[in-house]
């Protein structure tokens, strides 16, 4: 668990960049004349933890595929969590060339190398499509004595206050950050590699306030364990109704968290085309219909290089957010 000052030291651990600097030595397969090949194993790589937003992103993709038969192999997929998601990343990003590896994006895949020595940028890699934005809700126990954000932003003027989020210099910490800065309070950042230790740590009182993807943690909210207080989006979801929006009292911060589909850099074209056609059956199921809705996600959905485009626009965008916040130089 790392501890982070808001307007402070934003780093990740040197540990953590020395295991990401250099990309891994794997295997990259030959693609076949006939895309997708069964003889091949497709290698899908999960950046965070379980049970967070991106694993659940990743196995909804991958039951759809299954549940239609349109991939005619074996799909592998792994959790490879680190570093705010470089550690799975860098893990692609040793795939040059490889058609069958491939992962699923978030925040993290934008900001992480705004702030950390990875080798690699959001635009290295081969992009598929974007599939959808999120945003992120702000929530305390439910035991909480804080009901509204008007009590939560008060308490946190006049006392020490810790908001935990998924990953360091990311959007789980611009969110926070630029709310309070235009709400007018300081807090620390404690990040977390995964939503089960955070909510863990947020039910055992080691935090005063945790961020999160709505789908995630929606179960908790409808039990009373987590108490939602404001939606960072510019419209509150049905699942969060009564919830205000940050915009609605007057914070807006116009921050969105893009959600997408990557292969390897430099993928082979027949494969790349191979997936985004793929995609945009995958969009028209009623699985994915019931993704988007029960993740509270807008769909949002560019393929190929207009999905390249977006990540670099965002990237600039973000990085604009995080200097002027001081979390990078």
């Amino acid at each position: 668990m790392e501890l982070t000052k808001t307007l402070g030291r934003r780093m990740l651990g040197a540990a953590c960049a020395a295991a990401i600097a250099a990309p891994l030595a794997v295997a990259t397969p030959a693609i076949a004349q006939s895309y997708p090949s069964a003889d091949e194993t497709l290698d899908w790589t999960i950046a965070f933890g379980p049970g967070g937003g991106n694993d659940i992103m990743a196995r909804s993709i991958i039951e759809i595929l299954n549940k239609y038969d349109l991939y005619d192999g074996e799909i592998s997929a792994e959790n490879r969590a680190g570093g705010s998601g470089a550690v799975g990343w860098g893990y692609l990003y040793g795939q040059d060339g490889n058609a069958y590896g491939i992962s699923t994006t978030s925040g993290s895949f934008v900001t992480t190398p705004l702030q950390a020595d990875t080798p690699w940028q959001p635009e290295s890699f081969t992009p598929v499509a974007l599939l959808a934005t999120d945003d992120l809700v702000l929530v305390v126990n439910g035991d909480s004595e804080i009901d509204t954000i008007d009590e939560f932003i008060a308490n946190a003027k006049a006392n020490p206050t810790n908001i935990g989020g998924t990953g360091s210099v990311n959007v789980d910490f611009i969110v926070p950050t630029l709310f309070a800065e235009k709400a007018g309070f300081e807090f620390d950042y404690v990040s977390f590699n995964s939503m089960s230790e955070q909510t863990t740590a947020l039910l055992s009182n080691a935090l005063d306030a945790m961020v999160g993807n709505p789908g995630e943690i929606l179960g908790l909210i409808e039990s009373g364990d987590l108490k939602p207080l404001v939606f960072s989006g510019q419209t509150t979801p049905a699942a969060l109704e009564g919830v205000p929006t940050m915009g609605s009292i007057g914070f807006d911060i116009g921050v969105s968290m893009p959600r997408g589909l990557i292969l390897a850099p430099n993928a082979p074209a027949e494969a790349q085309e191979w997936w985004i056609n793929t995609m945009k059956e995958v969009v028209q199921t009623p699985e994915w219909g019931e993704y988007i809705s029960s993740n509270t996600l807008t769909p949002t959905v560019l393929y190929g290089e207009d999905f390249r485009q977006f990540l670099v626009n965002t990237k600039n965008g973000f990085e604009v957010v995080l200097r002027e916040v001081g979390a990078i130089d």
